[in-house]
């Protein structure tokens, strides 16, 4: 009836039949290759991380997060290039993992992303598009994050006073940097709590001083922000 041809489904047959059957034909020293740019790649992205990392806290086991995130990735796309019988149960195995952590910086997000697409390409055998495409990137991320430097920093000023020197601060607030925000103000029995946003050049922080020269000003605190107070 099919007069010799092969029907869709004898084509399916045969695929799944040669992806069982060359199971296991990649080398010992294939793997290691990949496992050993895969390192190298993700001690790349451990190392500007690092050096651009400008949050208010930095967290080590999130950047070896990072490493670990590329070898494993790495590892797992060669898995599934390798045997379509493993592949299967990854797939399985991976469905049940639920991840909660929480990401405040959108920029943790993106090295996230980056350790990622790092581990897929070197996984499937692409290292050229793998190393030089992070060596981009990070060059990338390196040089914003030095213009960055260069300009002004956001912190939250936040100042405690009590009543008697209300006008004071009001017009010591009025001096602050344009673009200066006001995020909160808690008014209490024993005084005014004031949060403002500010963008300061450098490390030019004198202006707590400025407002613990005033009279009636109990403390005056300036935090690094990143735009998640009060999350």
């Amino acid at each position: 009836m099919n007069n010799g041809a092969l029907s869709a489904t004898d084509v399916i047959k045969n695929s799944v039949l040669e992806a069982f059957t060359s199971s296991g034909s990649m080398s010992v020293g294939q793997l290691l290759l990949g496992l050993a740019l895969s390192l190298a790649c993700g001690l790349y992205i451990f190392f500007i991380y690092k050096r651009t990392f400008n949050g208010v806290l930095y967290s080590r086991n999130f950047n070896i997060s990072l490493l670990m995130l590329t070898l494993v990735t790495a590892l797992i796309i060669r898995t599934i290039s390798s045997s379509i019988s493993l592949s299967l149960g990854m797939v399985g195995a991976l469905s049940i993992v639920r991840f909660r952590t929480a990401v405040k910086d959108p920029l943790d997000t993106t090295f996230m992303f980056w350790a990622v697409a790092a581990g897929i390409t070197i996984g499937a055998g692409f290292y050229v598009i793998g190393l030089v495409g992070s060596v981009i990137i990070g060059l990338f991320l390196y040089f914003f994050n030095m213009i960055k430097w260069r300009s002004s920093y956001p912190y939250l000023l936040i100042v405690r006073h009590d009543f008697s020197c209300a006008n004071e601060v009001s017009y010591a607030m009025r001096k602050l940097p344009r673009g200066s925000r006001l995020k909160s103000k808690t008014v209490t029995r024993n005084g005014v709590e004031i949060t403002m946003e500010v963008r300061l050049p450098g490390e030019n922080t004198h202006i707590v001083n400025d407002f613990l020269a005033i009279g009636g000003v109990f403390d005056a605190t300036l935090i690094s922000y990143q735009g998640d107070y009060g999350a």
